[in-house]
């Protein structure tokens, strides 16, 4: 499609606005159905910005431009119609994982100094409830289901001897979506000026989201992003994308919109007008041929179940999909280059490139007619990017961040002097000029025969073995790796002690077989105790925090080099 109409910078609240006024009772969300198509629900596009400026209008009375707000709760359209409630507000998102452990909520809400916080599911009411010191600042918080008994939450808690806010707290402070509309609708009633009002002072270099990284390394980095910031990115990405999307097309929508993958989803599909089923993870692989969506967006463990389904190129991969995709995009992490090169003899280009949070994300991209499925493939359009000396990939561009969130020790290490961003990233450029990563710079292992290792294209191997949930390379100034492994519920259910290493060892033989020599994994040790969000060794986002894992378990990492066992070669 021409998209040169859509490049314009504009505010995503906007964008809603002038959709609506075009499309009224047209769908814009299917929620909550199962396999017959029938029994999902529509929400027109006209309801949908009717929550947007009721969010709005009763965030007039309780944030001033610039504030921020977060929203803690599973995909809903009330969701999106929050965020972009709050934009509309002048205010600023911030989302929290949904995985998020009441300390790590807690934390995201007093650091970004909320004054509103959304919160839905009795989950996660119940984690704020557990936490409540770190709401002192907030002043309101809005539960997104009406029918959430907040004070029913509390007294579980309460009765399992948690310490939880009085029903007094929680009445003073606690108001429901409905309660909500309520207010903003009965504002609309009375200045119907007042949205316009709001919409035209929202300023593009003000705050639109603030995203917290996944704390990998350390404390979370509350990371602002300007309304000019995403909109140059999102104009950059039609730029690339123009040709394979369309206006009016069908996306299924699982991606948390807590991360800025599923919130931008979510955007581009206003933008381009597109109609949205909202769906869980769990009921992707049955929707999908029914559905039969023109878009969809995902991480690579589901383009993969997907290859693996098809049991190779065709039309069982198509069928698979509905038959009617046009547009597939893959991220959060590398995709196997086999599983895109399947769907491309299947007629299916799967686009990948690369970003970070600080980008708004994206930074490359490959595309329909320019792509190498061995890279992440070349610049956006308004993107400058460099290798450092020691090829660390350095970014610039009116995408790119200009520091964290009370953190100014963080921001002066991410710029270079002459204002390039820091990605932490090692890269390689093709002859060509496409981009390929080779790992976090703060991961590269150098053994001691000088050799640099980058320790996630080993552990990515093991990333679908039904046996291993993760794997831990070692070995930095050491003269060969060892690895831990941490096994499958499948594996520990099935085999112990020896038994269990001994299973263990095909999947590092097989891995081996992969890599140059100095990659290889000499030993292994195996950890039966799982790695997980709440012991700390785990980010929401499930990525593993390597340098937690080795302050636990190096000793014994350590160990092996002492005489322990080998992979059983």
């Amino acid at each position: 499609m021409d998209v040169t109409p859509l490049l314009e910078v504009r505010p995503a609240p906007r964008i809603v606005f002038e959709q609506a006024a075009r499309r009224g009772d047209a769908p814009r969300f299917f929620i909550g159905g199962n396999a017959d198509l029938e029994s999902w629900t529509p929400v027109s596009w006209s309801a949908f910005a009717a929550q947007v400026r009721d969010v709005a209008l009763f965030l007039r009375g309780e944030l001033a431009p610039g504030d921020f707000a977060c929203i803690f709760a599973p995909n809903r359209v009330e969701w999106i119609a929050a965020a972009l409630g709050i934009q509309t507000a002048g205010a600023a998102m911030v989302p929290i994982y949904g995985s998020s452990t009441p300390e790590q909520a807690g934390y995201v809400v007093d650091h970004s100094g909320a004054k509103v916080v959304f919160v839905d599911s009795e989950v996660l009411v119940g984690r704020v409830l557990q936490s409540w010191a770190s709401y002192a600042g907030v002043r309101r918080l809005v539960t997104l289901s009406d029918d959430l008994d907040v004070k029913a939450i509390a007294a579980r808690l309460r009765a399992a001897g948690l310490p939880v806010p009085s029903d007094e707290d929680i009445e003073d402070r606690f108001v429901s979506f409905g309660a909500l509309r309520a207010r903003g609708a009965a504002v609309h009633a009375e200045e119907p000026g007042a949205l316009g009002a709001l919409l035209d002072a929202i300023d593009l270099e003000g705050n639109a989201v603030m995203l917290y990284t996944s704390g990998t390394s350390g404390r979370p980095k509350g990371v602002p992003l300007t309304h000019r910031n995403v909109g140059e990115n999102g104009s950059d990405w039609l730029r690339c994308n123009g040709p394979l999307v369309e206006e009016g097309m069908v996306d299924l929508l699982w991606l948390p919109m807590s991360h800025i993958f599923g919130f931008g989803e979510a955007c581009l599909g206003n933008q381009l007008g597109w109609t949205s089923y909202l769906c869980s993870p769990a009921a992707i692989l049955e929707l999908l041929p029914l559905v039969r969506p023109h878009v969809f967006m995902s991480v690579p463990s589901v383009w993969e179940k997907l290859a693996t389904l098809a049991g190779g190129p065709g039309e069982a991969l198509r069928a698979l999909t509905g038959d009617r995709l046009s547009f597939c995009l893959s991220g959060g992490a590398g995709l196997k280059r086999e599983v895109k090169e399947l769907f491309h003899e299947s007629g299916l280009l799967i686009i990948e490139g690369y970003g970070l949070t600080e980008c708004s994300p994206t930074l490359t991209l490959n595309r329909l007619d320019d792509f190498r499925f061995d890279t992440v493939g070349k610049p956006l359009p308004s993107v400058e990017l460099k290798l450092a000396e020691d090829g660390e990939i350095l970014a610039r561009g009116p995408n790119v961040f200009s520091g964290y969130h009370r953190n100014a020790e963080a921001t002066a290490e991410a710029f270079d002097a002459e204002g390039w961003f820091r990605t932490g990233d090692i890269g390689r450029f093709t002859e060509d000029g496409f981009l390929q990563i080779v790992d976090r710079k703060k991961d590269i292992l150098v053994t001691a025969g000088g050799k640099n290792v980058a320790p996630a294209n080993i552990e990515i191997r093991f990333q679908h073995d039904p046996l291993v949930d993760h794997c831990v390379v070692y070995g930095d100034g050491r003269k060969y790796l060892v690895a831990g492994l941490w096994p499958s519920l499948e594996a520990r259910a099935a085999h112990t002690g020896d038994a269990l290493r001994a299973a263990l060892a095909p999947s590092v033989e097989r891995v081996n077989a992969e890599l140059a020599r100095f990659e290889t994994i000499k030993k292994f040790a195996v950890f039966e105790e799982p790695l997980t969000i709440e012991g700390g060794f785990l980010t929401p986002t499930l990525k593993v925090k390597r340098k937690r894992v080795v302050e636990r378990f190096g000793d014994r990492l350590a160990a092996l080099y002492d005489g322990g066992s080998g992979p059983g070669r």
